[in-house]
């Protein structure tokens, strides 16, 4: 019979994954935005994202998105 310390030691050791179904992927386990994000905006400059977006708008009926109160008794700001 085996300690309550020697098991939970043999537990640790015991490697799960192997017992889990796991997706194979090829996507990063961690997204790392602060690092991407400028790789992200240098490709939407590159491409002229927020340019093409004006164009598909220029002429269109201006749309004003009121931002709520910050609490649920606030005024409306903007």
């Amino acid at each position: 019979m085996t300690s309550q310390n020697e098991s939970a030691a043999a537990d640790a050791q015991r490697d799960y994954s192997k017992t889990l179904f796991l997706p194979q992927t090829e996507f990063p386990m961690r997204a790392g935005l602060p690092q991407r994000e400028p790789e992200w905006l240098a490709r939407w400059d590159k491409l002229d994202v927020f340019g093409k977006l004006r164009a598909t708008s220029k002429g269109k009926e201006k749309f004003i998105l009121h931002d709520g109160p910050p609490y649920a008794n606030g005024h409306l700001h903007i």
